[in-house]
């Protein structure tokens, strides 16, 4: 079996996910009460980002849970594309706090008279949550290369993280200068940091959604590998996509002599090609169709 998490199990992400969500947590309730005692639009903000992260892991969770539930006679494939619906959630989520975010920082910008923040109690409240988010962000950096999920709920951990340093920024700016839309502005750059990233995972769940091969995968140079395979003359009707991020599935047409099957080498060619599809391409779930050289599927040649 080929092990596509080196190292990272699915359990082992369910724990990583379960510790940011409480970190997380624990710090939007102290951004809440900073945001209303300093009356920061940027420190709000951020902590409207926090609560979006948290729901983003406890989305993570529900989905890493269902995911790792066994294929049954309905859903032969299993449940992973859970993953890959927790991500949409989690990239929607993403661009509607980007437009809360942005409507509110116009507004004071628009209208600053009256505004008055607090540069000391945001600049210690936005440390706590500097410091909470590089904690998760350290935590989640392995699992994240392996799972589209655990993915979305580690690039919202750093936009929050960024945001914080966004804040710190503007706190320091008030103190100095007094200046107070700089909270306003750092809200916006918050909204700036977000939208590219949440569109990024959007286009990565539409890509697995729509069957798209994988982001790098040469079809192409997969195909002219195989007909390298001895007694292999063509591969065609080949398709490759994803159940989701690290989870890549093969099928094709091989065309073979005829001494392979009438010798018995039907399951020693099988065997060669799905090792060396896991071995060069990562490719660990592959199905083949063997058929004699004239005996080959017309209708899908074309492939």
């Amino acid at each position: 079996m080929h092990d596509h998490a080196h190292g990272i199990r699915e359990g082992d992400s369910r724990r990583l996910l379960a510790v940011s969500l409480a970190l997380t947590g624990t710090v939007l309730v102290v951004q809440v009460v900073g945001a209303i005692l300093t009356g920061s639009l940027a420190l709000l903000a951020d902590a409207a980002h926090m609560l979006m992260d948290g729901a983003a892991l406890v989305v993570a969770l529900i989905a890493s849970v269902v995911a790792a539930r066994p294929a049954d006679d309905r859903r032969t494939y299993g449940y992973q594309r859970a993953e890959v619906l927790g991500a949409l959630v989690n990239g929607l989520v993403l661009l509607g706090l980007c437009v809360w975010i942005g409507i509110e920082a116009i507004t004071r910008i628009a209208s600053p008279a009256g505004t008055e923040v607090s540069g000391g109690w945001m600049l210690a409240v936005a440390a706590v949550g500097l410091a909470a988010n590089m904690v998760a962000a350290w935590l989640l950096r392995h699992a994240q290369k392996h799972s589209m999920n655990v993915r979305g709920a580690y690039l919202e951990v750093l936009g929050d993280m960024l945001g914080s340093v966004a804040v710190i920024v503007a706190a320091v700016v008030i103190l100095v200068t007094g200046w107070t839309l700089a909270d306003a502005i750092a809200s916006l750059l918050i909204a700036a940091f977000i939208v590219p990233r949440a569109i990024g995972l959007l286009r990565e769940v539409f890509s697995v959604l729509s069957e798209s091969a994988p982001q790098g995968t040469r079809v192409t140079e997969i195909r002219e590998h195989l007909r390298g395979a001895p007694g292999v003359r063509d591969v065609h009707d080949v398709h490759v996509w994803q159940l989701t991020r690290g989870a890549p599935v093969f099928t094709a047409h091989v065309v073979v002599e005829h001494d392979v099957l009438e010798r018995g080498g039907s399951a020693a060619l099988l065997t060669s090609l799905q090792g060396c599809l896991a071995e060069h391409f990562d490719v660990a779930h592959s199905t083949f169709q063997l058929e004699t050289v004239g005996h080959e599927d017309r209708d899908a040649a074309h492939h």
